[in-house]
């Protein structure tokens, strides 16, 4: 029999295979598809009931972070946010805490870019390439030449609370607070308007729980390294 004539064949297309049954669902049936999708962002560690925290810092959006901890933190920060997609930029006088992660990072691609304090070029941050500044300039860092803006977030790293940190908090989108003297924690207290609870907790905290702070969220985060991260940078630590 011709192709022309064999009902099982179409001209250019091959046979006709088995009949199945269309995979489709009512307009009534399409809520049982819905799927759970958390915060989209950086997995910086588990809250108290063990939940990922998640940190949306890529943002079209203005976006400033400061944080009174160690630079063990900030650091796994740095590594999370660059394996998202974002580009570094650190400006820090201390270069050589820094080199051996900015060699490390993105797999041989250049993300994480390394500037004296002061000197930090525009970045030329977009959709497509987020950049996150992570400031390491001491207990008072200068008022930077790059800062916020759409898609790139500007990271403040205290090692204490400063006579800058009042200011820099109160202009900050998220807080993060990692252990400190009693003295310090009653101030900082004061300034977030933290509950008693959380402001005696400040002084006792362990290494690597950071308490992060918006306008109107708590949440105590244990970091929990990786693997990678600890042979990187060592184990979790408060002070460097």
């Amino acid at each position: 029999m011709s192709a022309t004539t064999n009902p099982r064949s179409r001209l250019g297309f091959g046979l006709i295979g088995p009949r199945r049954g269309r995979h489709t669902v009512s307009f009534d049936e399409l809520g049982s598809l819905g799927l759970p999708v958390g915060d989209d962002g950086t997995v910086i560690g588990v809250d108290a009931e063990g939940r990922p925290a998640v940190l949306g810092i890529n943002r079209p959006t203005p976006y400033e972070v400061t944080l009174i901890g160690g630079l063990w933190t900030a650091q796994v920060l740095a590594l999370r946010s660059a394996a998202t997609g974002a580009r570094i930029a650190v400006e820090t006088g201390r270069a050589q805490a820094w080199t051996g992660l900015a060699q490390a990072a993105g797999g041989g691609q250049p993300c994480v870019s390394l500037h004296d304090v002061g000197r930090v070029p525009p970045q030329g941050a977009s959709a497509g390439s987020p950049v996150v500044v992570v400031r390491d300039c001491g207990m008072r860092p200068p008022r930077g030449r790059v800062v916020a803006g759409p898609w790139q977030s500007v990271v403040t790293l205290l090692p204490y609370l400063s006579p800058v940190a009042p200011r820099l908090m109160e202009k900050s989108a998220l807080v993060g607070i990692q252990r400190v003297s009693p003295d310090e924690a009653a101030r900082i207290g004061q300034i977030l308007n933290l509950q008693a609870a959380e402001t005696q907790a400040l002084s006792t905290l362990a290494d690597g729980v950071t308490l992060w702070c918006t306008d109107r969220d708590r949440q105590f985060v244990m970091t929990q390294a990786t693997d990678a991260e600890t042979g990187l940078l060592g184990g979790a630590r408060r002070m460097d």
